[in-house]
């Protein structure tokens, strides 16, 4: 029996690094707070309808790419049918105009300069820049941590002008460049495109738009829970076990050294490894009582930004939406306000018309998702009444704009769901409620978070809070560098296969 692993949280992180360590014969156990896997990577059914909360796009579903390896290593996709858009979003400009976001670099160039013939110089850049990304894949097979200097040197020279494109476009957000455009709409489109945050930098933005060039970032039909259980799958294939409905309060430590859990019922469970894919602040500052920190980890979490609260309304709709595309954003006549700190003047909607698995032949699953104060929700959570009153107007407003924009539904509808930034804490204790952690800003794009804590040993993190930006095949591959670092700390040739 080989030595034997405590991970705290069945997310995606949580689930890919307990499958590598199976695979390298350790005996591994997952405790989770919730009923089922997945963590954020999740959906819901409410009646005959399946929402999905997480995956749009999932990089590394195409067989050239470096991170399908993963995702087969994983059985993640085994069987699933994956959807390219060939238009994969539209945004509403004004005056009735839409400009449409090709997945192909070219149509959207096309595109772009049609819509703003004055910015072309611009255009051509940015398409150009798109193309280039378009043409580098990133190495998966080993952990940056165990690079050394050799490896260093041969990948340095491997990728050297992908390097000099990740930190000319990593040092600029998107709405420092969208600056750089004369024109109204080129303003517009950048700031919407894709429901990217413009905080976040530019080099996200081109590469997420390369990967979806070269039909490299498509959706697996079925949506998020489904991905997370065929994972789960594989992962108690190898032997592992899940234990669901079991919150770990604390993280038990002696003589700096951490040896095991303590579960909410008070039983406790010793291991010769600790890994939380859970929370981080929760994890260093509640189940470590703040004891392992330093200026750095105090600094991430009182400066950094984080990805914003979000309230995400669902709606089941008794009708087809043929020829919609699957994501539009939407200019507001009046502004949309979600509470005292959040006014919008554009709407997302997401119209699952292209899975048939989310619902009943001849019905729609419709998502929309608006940036939410963790704190009023919170506080108003305290007064049930109030909170669920909160939720049904804000549902309210969300369809009378829908009535406007996509035909009158309302008479239609089947199902509401709303889940509030209270919902995403509940579900996975996400630190404010942030829906996938750092933020990746032009300060911690480029940023490296150690997956160990300071005085701490036999204990390490995965997941978003040690990597800046998140997002599904980040966290996954977190999961497939641990594995390897405690190999390599154990003397083990890591394996990625069974």
């Amino acid at each position: 029996m080989g030595k034997k692993a405590i991970i705290i949280g069945a997310g995606i992180a949580g689930l890919s690094t307990g499958i590598y360590l199976q695979m390298n014969g350790y005996d591994t156990e997952i405790f989770e707070m919730y009923a089922l896997p997945g963590g954020l990577c999740t959906s819901w059914k409410r009646k005959e309808y399946v929402f999905n909360g997480a995956i749009h796009w999932l990089v590394g579903t195409c067989e050239e790419m470096n991170l399908h390896k993963m995702w087969d290593e994983l059985h993640a996709l085994d069987n699933a049918k994956i959807v390219n858009h060939n238009e994969f979003f539209r945004i509403e400009l004004g005056d009735g105009e839409f400009f449409r976001g090709f997945a192909d670099a070219n149509k959207l160039e096309g595109e772009m300069l049609r819509v703003a013939p004055e910015d072309e110089e611009k255009i051509k850049e940015l398409i150009s820049v798109v193309k280039e990304f378009a043409k580098y894949d990133f190495p998966v097979d080993k952990a940056p941590e165990l690079y050394g200097a050799a490896y260093g040197i041969k990948f340095l020279l491997k990728y050297k002008t992908l390097l000099k494109l990740l930190r000319k476009w990593g040092k600029i957000s998107v709405g420092e460049y969208m600056k750089k455009f004369k024109t109204e709409n080129m303003k517009l489109i950048l700031s919407q495109m894709l429901g990217i945050d413009s905080r976040i930098s530019m080099a996200i933005l081109l590469m997420t738009l390369a990967w979806i060039h070269i039909k490299c970032a498509g959706y697996p039909l079925g949506g998020s829970l489904k991905f997370a259980k065929a994972i789960e799958r594989r992962y108690i294939s190898l032997g592992g076990k899940v234990h669901y409905n079991s919150k770990v309060s604390k993280i038990i430590v002696e003589k700096n050294r951490a040896v095991g859990v303590k579960l909410e019922d008070d039983n406790t469970i010793r291991g010769d490894i600790i890994i939380s894919a859970a929370d981080g602040h929760r994890t260093i500052f509640e189940l470590l009582d703040g004891k392992y920190v330093n200026k750095k980890i105090k600094e991430m979490y009182e400066n950094w930004a984080l990805f914003p609260s979000l309230c995400q309304i669902s709606i089941g709709v008794a009708r087809s939406f043929d020829g919609y595309p699957h994501s539009i954003n939407f200019s507001l006549k009046s502004p949309l306000e979600i509470d005292p700190k959040n006014k919008v003047n554009r709407m997302l909607v997401e119209i699952y018309n292209f899975d048939p698995t989310l619902a009943p032949e001849g019905k729609t699953s419709i998502i929309v998702t608006l940036p939410a104060d963790y704190s009023y929700w919170t506080s108003m959570r305290e007064n049930k009444k109030k909170y669920e009153e909160s939720k049904k107007n804000l549902a309210n407003d969300v369809i009378k704009i829908l009535d406007e924009k996509i035909g009158k539904i309302s008479d239609k509808i089947e199902v509401i769901d709303v889940a509030t930034p209270v919902t995403y804490f509940r579900y996975t204790n996400n630190w404010k409620g942030s829906f996938e952690g750092w933020l990746p800003t032009p300060k911690t794009f480029s940023k490296r978070v150690k997956k160990t804590l300071p005085r701490l040993k036999n204990f390490y993190m995965v997941g978003q809070w040690v990597e800046p930006g998140g997002g599904i095949p980040t966290v996954t591959l977190s999961g497939r560098n641990l594995a390897q670092i405690i190999c390599k700390r154990d003397g083990k040739t890591f394996r990625s296969f069974s």
